[in-house]
């Protein structure tokens, strides 16, 4: 869930000084761009740049990669710290051409990406911009994307078929590798064409750069890639490029304006960065490209079929901020459709329930609950009156009138500990002081409603949340997520890649014990492990026979009595979003693999069934 920021200035540099008043335009638009995508990426950043025409010898790439506890503040004083230290021995005069020959990072292509791990570890060797050089400045590729694949052994078999050696068996080294190996391929096949007609070696390189075909390498390089991706490029001449998958997973956001084109991973960055309204900023279409060459003709063209769109609901409910219009609305509507089963599980009686979420990303879908909660007080208040009117007093009425909605900020969360929880060692001893609780706002009398965006693996619950909130002496505790259960690995980017830490999961394995039918789970591992050999495009999501037998409410029942274990005074209820009412929120983003197992590419079946496998036999197996 990485951020990616794609900056090409196209005009010369001398038009920013002159109009900005500053050389260093492009740098200062490339911290906005990176520092307003910091919600995705708080394990590492980097940013490459790129001068043009720069005579033989002369640096024209460079790159600055943190994973420093604030990495993007780490960068830019790296780069900060390298632009004083040159240019405080040069003539204050100095023409803006002669400034960007001399100093590192003024150019007029730059790359950025706020790295977000999803692995156990990572060094700094995983933080992008990536770099495969070459002595042929066309051929030297910079690369930096938000993609997880789910065929890489089969793609490094085939870079190994054609020859090469990669350094290690990642994505990331194989996408690399893969269009570099159809770059090469492109500038051979251009340098004999050239040689043909006359062109001697040197004269060569510039007509080979003009008549690169991105569209091309990238159309060979991108064929058998199975996953979600949204991949930048830059090459060393200046041509560059944004690719998105054919099934929409990963976002893409592009804006120009005749100064600049610049690609980011979500709209409101660009439109805060460069001060547009929402129409002025396009979204990238699933399979196509974005391309700029060097001349600065720029293009958006169809490179992958496209397919059924599944852009990465998740993205909508918790991860890309809020502040884009339609994501706002859209978790607003989100907490409104959860509104009717909330007020059964509270027996309609709004005045005396308390309303609050888990801070800080549950608000918004907080404010369309309070909306929906206003709406059935204000139709009790009606039905009040109406049964009551030929015998209603001033004082009654005042009293009907006066009744609202009871929101309090309950759970506060303390912010200087986050940083701190990282190892699973300690992590459930420091959760439990992760939310400070309001005293004194909820009565013996009260049901206290609590909304969050998401409930993966109910430990913060379990261990901070519920003690807290029962410590308030609520009769009954609803907690309710704008998500759907939670149920199947994501292996397109987010950070849930196994089965075993949802507590959905958990839950429907305690039902199978309970209604002595957990002869299914070993039934499902055996279907798996015949599927292992088999072409990818056969095998199938078996896993999904685990929950089957149960309703989404039963399970979410289970989830409560796992939840109240240690010993909650108040009656718990545990409240999903349904899949219906996700999809007629979010439209236009209906990829649900996590909570459906309808893995949008075959890989992801591929990917579930050995993570079942794996669970079965370290937890299952190696247990009886």
């Amino acid at each position: 869930m990485s951020g990616i920021a794609l900056l090409r200035l196209l005009k010369p540099l001398d038009h920013y000084k002159k109009k900005y008043g500053t050389p260093f335009y492009g740098l200062n638009k490339m911290y906005l761009l990176m520092e307003k995508q910091h919600n995705r990426g708080q394990d590492g950043a980097g940013l490459a740049s790129i001068k043009f025409d720069m005579d033989p010898g002369e640096r024209f790439m460079s790159r600055a990669r943190s994973k420093e506890q604030q990495p993007i503040q780490d960068v830019f004083t790296k780069i900060n710290q390298r632009i004083n230290g040159v240019i405080k021995d040069l003539p204050k005069d100095i023409s803006t051409q002669e400034l960007k020959r001399k100093v590192p990072y003024i150019g007029e292509l730059f790359l950025g990406h706020a790295f977000y791990n999803n692995k156990d570890y990572s060094s700094i060797e995983e933080v992008h911009p990536f770099l495969r050089k070459n002595n042929w400045m066309h051929r030297n590729l910079i690369l930096a994307g938000n993609f997880n694949l789910t065929n890489v052994p089969e793609l490094f078999d085939h870079l190994v078929e054609l020859g090469q050696h990669p350094k290690e068996r990642s994505d990331t080294v194989t996408i690399l590798e893969k269009i570099g190996h159809f770059l090469d391929t492109e500038v051979e096949e251009l340098y004999k064409t050239l040689k043909k007609e006359g062109v001697n070696k040197r004269d060569a390189s510039s007509h080979i750069a003009e008549r690169l075909n991105i569209e091309e390498i990238l159309r060979n390089s991108s064929k058998d890639w199975d996953g979600g991706y949204a991949i930048s490029g830059l090459l060393g001449h200046g041509d560059s490029f944004i690719i998105r998958d054919p099934f929409g997973i990963r976002p893409v956001y592009y804006y120009t304006n005749g100064e600049v084109v610049a690609a980011t991973s979500e709209r409101p960055v660009l439109q805060t960065t460069f001060n547009v309204p929402f129409e002025e900023v396009k979204e990238l279409k699933p399979g196509h490209a974005l391309i700029t060459k060097k001349n600065g003709e720029t293009k958006v063209v169809k490179i992958l079929n496209s397919q059924p769109r599944k852009s990465c609901s998740f993205e909508r409910i918790y991860f890309s901020r809020g502040n884009d219009v339609e994501i706002y609305q859209e978790r607003k509507n989100l907490g409104k459709m959860l509104m009717p089963e909330v007020l059964k599980s509270i027996d309609y009686d709004t005045i005396n329930s308390v309303f609050s979420y888990i801070p800080n990303t549950a608000e918004t879908s907080f404010i369309g609950m309070l909306e929906s909660a206003q709406d059935e007080l204000n139709r009790q208040k009606n039905e009040a009156i109406l049964t009551e009117r030929k015998k209603l007093t001033k004082e009654r009425l005042k009293e009907i009138l006066s009744y609202r909605i009871r929101t309090e900020k309950i759970a506060v969360k303390d912010v200087k500990l986050r940083t701190f929880i990282s190892e699973d060692s300690s992590r459930e001893d420091l959760v439990a002081h992760v939310y400070d609780v309001t005293y004194g706002v909820v009565k013996p009398t009260d049901n206290l409603v609590v909304i969050d965006d998401s409930i993966v693996r109910g430990t913060t619950l379990r261990k901070s949340i519920l003690g807290m909130l029962d410590r308030l002496n609520p009769k009954k505790i609803i907690v309710v997520s704008s998500a759907p259960q939670i149920r199947y690995p994501d292996c397109y980017g987010i950070n849930m890649p196994r089965i075993n830490d949802f507590i959905a999961f958990h839950a429907a394995l305690a039902l199978l014990k309970d209604t002595n039918q957990f002869d299914i789970v070993h039934q499902v591992y055996e279907k798996c492990k015949a599927q292992v050999h088999k072409e990818v495009t056969e095998i199938k999501n078996y896993t999904k026979e685990i929950y089957a037998p149960f309703t989404a409410e039963e399970i979410s029942d289970k989830i409560a009595e796992m939840l109240s274990k240690d010993g909650l005074k108040a009656e718990l209820k545990v409240i999903y979003q349904t899949i219906d009412k996700l999809h007629e929120a979010c439209p236009n983003n209906l990829g649900d693999w996590y909570f459906t197992g309808d893995y949008p590419t075959p890989g992801g079946n591929r990917a579930v069934n050995k993570d079942f496998i794996n669970f079965y036999e370290t937890e299952i197996k190696s247990q009886a």
